[in-house]
């Protein structure tokens, strides 16, 4: 019998596609479903003509690989991959690879890749992004967890990945949970990309007074630039989409946001490794604050809406000088997001001990994922500097470029803050470069309170930074050094 070169188990979308992916670049995939109408329904309308093989159990699943076994999980993140693990271990040898290609913690990938490490089973946890689209016809690949793995599956992989060049994004990125934590990264970043894309959508509406088709025709040709990305290009195809009596279709899609946590972790992660994440938290609470919905009605009834309180629309003729400001703003404001995106994968590869290639994460984003945008290459090209800058703001480039957005994007905020339209992700990310360039901030207030009522110390520009002073704020007045 002819063996299989992969189990995939698990046949919702992205499983299904990625398993005629497989099927298009040669590979002989067997599938399982843990409802077996749903595996019929896949062979009956996808798997006509293909070499796919199909298991019932576990157990078929498993003989009909070729050895070493390579399975590929593609279930609901959390205990779902845990109990297909504990179900697919007595029937695997030491040397087999079972992947995770879920949206998994990070953490938890860590636990699995030790557990599976003392059967001698390889664990590999992979982020995948991009999509239906792009697990069928070629998605960002983000492996990692046990190194062993990688000479196995590598070819595989990285026939079904997207190209750019040639070159396949899908790289071999550390151990343990390092895929999965890119991943996460990358869907941080997501998060803070479409907020503030939204949020130019609402200012554009609501303070310049543009049609829908003309907010799409902006976006459109922002994509023709700087700004090009797949969620510009999908937002100009989503403003000109029309309901079925005429209207735009974005207006009756209720405005409450969903999340499936992996930018809520992302946020978590920041602060655990003390990382000023600003952009991607904000855009984390914007979600959950759009959720308040019947909330946000009362209060809007108590407090008034935004369109009884704002001023009149900006005049047409000072429109095209507005959205020039738009979009130094949205670019700006995409470049903190990854830069912060990035100082946090810096931090968490110290912490725990991964080598991340960081140029080449941004190479893998460049293509078949949700945040692919034109500057990739320009981070790769900053992590090739010597020395690397210690962020990207200090890069060259991207600090001509944010220097040559900034009266557009100071003037964009101003707009939102004038005309009451909230614009977390814009207005924190300029926050955030204003206090990252601001060489003397407030913060010596901060440690002089500190100071005055739990005796914390503080440092003094003065003086060794080894040492730490208190000041007797309520006595005479008297400063002794602490330490």
């Amino acid at each position: 019998m002819t063996k299989s070169d992969i189990g995939i188990v698990g046949l919702g979308v992205m499983g299904a596609n990625l398993a005629l992916n497989l099927s298009d670049k040669g590979y002989r995939p067997c599938v399982y479903n843990r409802t077996s109408s749903v595996t019929s329904e896949f062979i009956e309308t996808h798997g006509q003509g293909r070499d796919i093989a199909v298991a019932d159990s576990f157990e078929q699943l498993v003989s009909q690989l070729g050895s070493p076994r390579v399975i590929l999980l593609m279930v609901t993140a959390g205990r779902a991959v845990d109990a297909v693990i504990e179900q697919l271990r007595p029937l695997l040898e030491p040397g087999d690879i079972v992947i995770d290609g879920g949206n998994s913690n990070y953490q938890d990938s860590n636990r699995r890749w030790l557990e599976l490490a003392a059967w001698g089973i390889h664990f590999v946890g992979m982020g995948v992004s991009g999509g239906e689209d792009g697990a069928r016809f070629g998605p960002s690949l983000m492996p990692g967890g046990a190194a062993a793995a990688w000479p196995i599956i590598r070819d595989m992989f990285q026939a079904i990945a997207a190209r750019v060049g040639g070159v396949p994004c899908c790289q071999w990125l550390g151990d343990g949970g390092a895929g999965h934590y890119v991943k996460m990264i990358h869907n941080g970043i997501e998060y803070g990309d479409m907020q503030l894309i939204a949020e130019v959508c609402h200012l554009m509406q609501h303070a310049l007074g543009l049609s829908h088709d003309e907010m799409a025709d902006c976006f459109a040709a922002w994509n023709g630039g700087r700004l090009e990305s797949y969620l510009i290009e999908i937002t100009a195809r989503i403003l000109r989409q029309r309901d079925r009596d005429g209207s735009p279709l974005v207006d009756k899609i209720l405005d409450k946001a969903g999340n499936k946590g992996t930018g809520v972790w992302t946020a978590h992660d920041a602060l655990d490794n003390a990382v000023p994440l600003t952009l991607i938290g904000e855009a984390v609470h914007a979600r959950l604050l759009s959720a308040r919905k019947a909330e946000r009605i009362a209060a809007a009834a108590l407090l008034g809406s935004v369109p009884a309180l704002v001023p009149t629309l900006v005049p047409e003729a000072e429109r095209a000088g507005y959205l020039d400001a738009l979009h130094d703003a949205l670019y700006a404001a995409k470049l903190v997001s990854y830069t912060q995106g990035f100082m946090l994968m810096q931090a968490a590869a110290a912490k725990n001990g991964w080598a991340l290639p960081f140029g080449d994460i941004a190479l893998l984003w460049r293509a078949g994922c949700i945040i692919r945008s034109r500057f990739l290459a320009d981070i790769k090209t900053s992590f090739e500097r010597e020395p690397v800058p210690p962020s990207l703001l200090q890069d060259p480039f991207f600090a001509a470029e944010i220097k040559a957005s900034e009266a557009g994007w100071r003037q964009s905020v101003m707009l939102a803050v004038g005309h009451g339209v909230a614009a977390p992700a814009l207005s924190s990310a300029l926050s955030f470069y204003d206090g990252y360039r601001c060489a003397n901030g407030s913060a010596n207030i901060i440690q002089a309170q500190r100071d005055f009522f739990g005796a914390h110390t503080y440092q003094r520009i003065d003086s060794d930074e080894a040492k730490h002073f208190h000041t007797r704020w309520l006595g005479d007045g008297g400063e002794e050094i602490v330490s």
